[in-house]
């Protein structure tokens, strides 16, 4: 590559060889600041900006290994040439080691002078490209930096949605409740009492996102259990025994598997067992099958009717049906004696 016109700094305590280099770069359009030693060359490097700069070895005072090391030391340093002798290879692998970025060896003639200018443009020419790798990865990184922030803060706003909604979803549920207390009518009661429950489905959801470092899934487990425990504190004849293993699905998945639990488990608190003021057991499991989740509520109650509402006869089955559609689910039924319903789902 053919270089514009650099200043380059000659660092030689032979006068006579400064003034041939000087003759010889400027014929190549280059400017040529030459030193006779190696402190003079030090002061003119950190007073004035050079393209690269060229050091012979032996010189009074300091040699070229020792002006390499401060040169080194100065903010931006330019690439140096390290100029030998024919007998100096020891000396200029100890540049190269250094720091130099490369050397030439001092012959009688042109051929000096031709490998020297083509040292200083592949010096240069390094050098730049260096500079812009160094700025590319700087963007790069401030990039990266920037993409990171937005995500934190994405995430954070996400975390104080899911909070909103959260508490908005509680105020409506203590309202359904305080409605629910209001009313004397038992099928008014309940049906209110079941719309209380799937709002509290919903809520369970959202009120795990905002205390969860990843919004992308949830803990199907824990979201099953936390629901079950607030279904069972509303109702105080419960009994729900509840196994589940450690389910991760996306949110939007473990709103419709609440709802449909929401709705099974309301289902067998109503209807499961009817002669039994007290209630009857409720067992739920949560399983992995393969690499599907299976969701399965189960009583010991009078069978049938359990299972009939839950297939579709009424509300509560037709939203069962809809959730599982929404996540590709299959709803099996079984009866006799006491009801079992199996939803099997996808985790993805």
């Amino acid at each position: 590559m053919t270089q514009p016109a650099l200043r380059i700094l000659y660092i030689d305590d032979d006068q006579a060889l400064c003034r041939l280099v000087q003759r010889a770069l400027g014929r190549f359009g280059h400017q040529v600041v030459t030193a006779n030693d190696g402190d003079q060359g030090l002061a003119r490097a950190r007073e004035e900006e050079f393209a690269a700069i060229c050091l012979d070895h032996y010189m009074p005072g300091a040699d070229g290994l020792e002006t390499l090391a401060a040169l080194h030391a100065l903010p931006n340093p330019a690439p140096v040439i390290f100029v030998t002798g024919a007998d100096e290879t020891r000396v200029a692998v100890a540049a190269l080691r250094a720091g130099a970025e490369d050397f030439v060896v001092k012959t009688p003639g042109e051929s000096f002078l031709l490998l020297l200018h083509r040292a200083i443009e592949g010096a240069v020419d390094r050098a730049a490209m260096r500079r812009q790798q160094a700025e590319t990865e700087a963007k790069v990184r401030s990039a990266l930096d920037r993409a990171e922030e937005l995500a934190a803060s994405r995430a954070l706003l996400l975390q104080e949605m899911n909070h909103r909604v959260a508490n908005s979803l509680q105020i409506i549920a203590s309202l359904t409740r305080l409605q629910e207390g209001a009313v004397t009518d038992p099928a008014a009661r309940a049906a209110l009492a079941a719309v209380r429950h799937r709002i509290a489905a919903v809520a369970q959801v959202h009120r795990r996102l905002y205390t969860s470092a990843d919004v992308r899934s949830v803990a199907l487990n824990d979201y099953l259990g936390g629901l079950l425990e607030e279904i069972g504190r509303s109702v105080e004849t419960a009994r729900i025994d509840f196994t589940g293993a450690a389910l991760e699905v996306p949110p939007d998945r473990a709103v419709s598997l609440g709802v449909i639990l929401s709705e099974l488990v309301t289902n067998a608190l109503k209807y499961a067992y009817p002669g039994a003021p007290h209630g009857g057991p409720i067992r739920v499991t949560l399983a992995l099958d393969g690499t599907d989740g299976v969701l399965q509520v189960e009583d010991d109650g009078i069978g049938g009717a359990g299972v009939n509402r839950a297939a579709g006869t009424g509300l509560g089955g037709r939203i069962v049906q809809a959730m599982a559609a929404t996540i590709g689910g299959l709803v099996e039924f079984a009866g006799g004696p006491g009801s079992r319903i199996t939803v099997r789902f996808a985790l993805a």
